[in-house]
């Protein structure tokens, strides 16, 4: 498990860019492919998410950005749509379960055949003309909003219409203006970004066909609006972390501090399966919270979620899945809200800038990790409510 150093109490983060007023963060996790059940690293990330985005809530001004709009024309979410439509037709998705969908997405993604870029554009064109969802990704996003109550998670817009600030051409125009595009699609080829003179390797952004992929898609949505933010933190999983190096370079010099959370996956049996493969039966987060709720009232479920998602498996992945930790952390909280005094001398801002080093988020790691040490005070109920409980 990676640990983190101690931190002072007197560390500082970055002024406000004006006096008296709050800081503005903008949180931009990775978003998740509305195809399958919301598995273990899928729930890791969102308490990661969840717990920085109420902690710092408590110090500034968040906005938490996780728009499918956005990635719905990524060749992934899109190839998915014309598989189903090609291999089902009008078929009701309303009351398939996630797993009858993540079934679906196993058998595509498992196909020889890749549909070609013109079977893909009424779909893309679609989504950028009327915001068109296919009927199965409604389904599972449907359904993730329940998990999402369930599991006290804010909802950041699940089944919102949220379109990027731009179109693919004006994304494209404003690299070219900095000399961070290369567009070879007059020659027939590809758009790659190009930060090569920052050491960073070409990178692909746009097919030779004019299929966009997530980074395009991320940089539609970015661009227009970190320079209103005095600070970008990006959550993903550490395999992107190549890409999420370009964005930082290429978001930097609009005026945010940019941060980099890479989060570790959760093996499973000591091995990191992709949902593409399916394997996600009985490890999902229905059946999980099924689980959980059989011996636990709600409160403890969410706190004993948090605590062995973010503190017991930590940064890294080298933590497999292990069901009787996952009891211990749900037990452990039933402890933490039995003895929780209703509040602590300090106020709970002062608490919390803590866990901070010189940026303004609350590091969910390093915050969760300070329930459980043995040594201290028990967690008063209004940090407990604020950040760990909140319906």
């Amino acid at each position: 498990m990676t640990t983190y150093p101690a931190l002072a109490a007197s560390a500082a983060a970055p002024a406000p860019s004006a006096a008296g007023a709050r800081c503005r963060v903008l949180l931009a996790p990775i978003t998740i492919t509305p195809s399958k059940p919301l598995t273990p690293s899928h729930l890791k990330g969102l308490f990661w998410t969840d717990v920085m985005y109420r902690a710092t809530g408590c110090l500034a001004d968040v906005d938490y950005r996780f728009s499918h709009t956005t990635y719905h024309l990524t060749e992934q979410t899109l190839a998915f749509w014309e598989f189903l439509d090609r291999t089902h037709g009008d078929a009701d998705y309303s009351q398939l379960s996630e797993d009858d969908i993540g079934a679906l997405y196993v058998r595509h993604r498992a196909a020889p055949e890749r549909a070609p870029a013109e079977a893909l554009r009424p779909y893309a064109e679609a989504v950028e003309r009327h915001g068109w969802v296919h009927p199965a990704a409604t389904r599972v996003l449907g359904l993730w909003r329940g998990h999402y109550r369930r599991l006290g998670l804010h909802d950041p817009g699940l089944l919102a219409h949220q379109p990027p600030g731009l179109g693919l051409e004006e994304a494209l125009e404003r690299l070219r203006a900095r000399g961070l595009c290369l567009d070879h699609r007059e020659l027939g080829g590809p758009v790659y970004l190009d930060l090569t003179r920052h050491g960073l390797p070409l990178r692909q952004i746009v097919t030779a066909d004019g299929r966009p992929n997530y980074l395009a898609c991320a940089l539609r949505e970015l661009l227009p609006l970190a320079p209103d933010f005095d600070e970008v933190v990006f959550l993903y999983d550490r395999e992107l972390d190549p890409d999420y190096q370009l964005l930082a370079r290429v978001l930097a010099p609009l005026g945010p501090s940019v941060h980099r959370v890479p989060v570790g996956r959760v093996p499973v049996d000591g091995k990191i399966r992709s949902a593409r493969e399916g394997g996600w039966r009985g490890l999902d987060a229905g059946a999980l919270l099924d689980a959980a709720h059989a011996d636990h009232d709600p409160a403890a479920v969410r706190l004993g979620m948090r605590l062995y998602f973010i503190a017991t498996l930590g940064p890294g992945q080298g933590q497999s899945h292990r069901p009787e930790l996952l009891h211990q952390c749900l037990r452990r909280a039933e402890r933490l809200l039995a003895g929780a005094p209703p509040e602590a001398g300090p106020a709970l801002a002062e608490r919390l800038a803590v866990h901070r080093r010189d940026h303004v988020y609350v590091d969910p790691y390093r915050l969760t990790t300070g329930l459980l040490a043995r040594h201290r005070a028990a967690p008063a109920r209004d940090l407990l409510a604020e950040v760990f409980l909140c319906p």
